[in-house]
Formats: C-alpha cells, sequence, structure tokens
C-alpha cells in the first residue's frame, strides 16, 4: 500500500506517490484538467488509487502566512469533498505553505529551465506536501 500526495490548482494537480515501503516520495505526474473542472481530475484521482492501492492521500491545503483560509484553501476543501464522495480512502489535509517555493529550489538547482520547471513545478509541489505527510506520519508511529 502507498500514499499519495496532491497539489490542487485552477487547472492542474500535481500528483506524488510512495514507494511500496512509504520510504521514498517522487511526482507520479501532472494532471491538467480545464478552469474548475475537479470532477474528472478526481476522477483520474480514483484510477491512480485503484491502480497503485492507495492507503492514504495527503492533500495540500494552502494557507495564508497568517494562518488563515483564503480562496485557495477553500477550494483544496471542496475538492477533498468531491474526493471524498467517491472514495474511502482517508484524505489528510497538509500545510502547503511554501511548498511551491521549495519545489522551484529543487527545480532551479537542478538547473531546469523555465518551460521545463513550469511543467513539472505541481508535482515536485505535491511532492513537497508527501514528504511533509511522511514526516507527519513518523512521528505518530
Amino acid at each position: 500500500m502507498r500514499y499519495l500526495g496532491l497539489d490542487l490548482g485552477t487547472k492542474t494537480l500535481g500528483v506524488a506517490i510512495t514507494d511500496k515501503n512509504k520510504i521514498l516520495a517522487s511526482m507520479l505526474k501532472v494532471i491538467r484538467f480545464k478552469e474548475e473542472d475537479y470532477e474528472s481530475a478526481v476522477n483520474e484521482v480514483l484510477d491512480i488509487i485503484n491502480e497503485y492501492d492507495i492507503e492514504k492521500i495527503a492533500l495540500g491545503l494552502p494557507k495564508n502566512m497568517n494562518n488563515s483560509l483564503g480562496f485557495a484553501s477553500k477550494r483544496s476543501l471542496k475538492f477533498k469533498e468531491l474526493l471524498e464522495s467517491k472514495t474511502l480512502v482517508p484524505i489528510v489535509l497538509v500545510d502547503e505553505r511554501l511548498s511551491t517555493v521549495v519545489a522551484e529550489n529543487i527545480l532551479l538547482d537542478a538547473n531546469l529551465s523555465r518551460n521545463k520547471r513550469k511543467k513539472v513545478i505541481d508535482g515536485v509541489s505535491a511532492q513537497v506536501i508527501l514528504e511533509t505527510f511522511m514526516k507527519m506520519e513518523e512521528k505518530h508511529e
């Protein structure tokens, strides 16, 4: 069984996954969809859940720096509700403040061009979210 990490945007969903032993997290893909067509994104996530035997999902919750919830947070909460209505896999919200900054730095360190970074940034952000979740799980064991 594996964990899945998700980073939701208005037109993309970054997806990361752990190995079977839940030691390593890596980017799986970036799902692209029409703006706010979260139903199609959820359907792709359901396929991934079934294909990879997903045990838990870590969904990024983009809080403001003052810890308040803004528009992007509400979008993630609605996505969580939609996904929960279609699967029994537990979905855990993970504070994703600065995950995109960390992902951008990883890609800059890898010396990727701006165009290549743009294509994978959401997937790498999902990986950062998943790694944060894995550290949280470690503390609870």
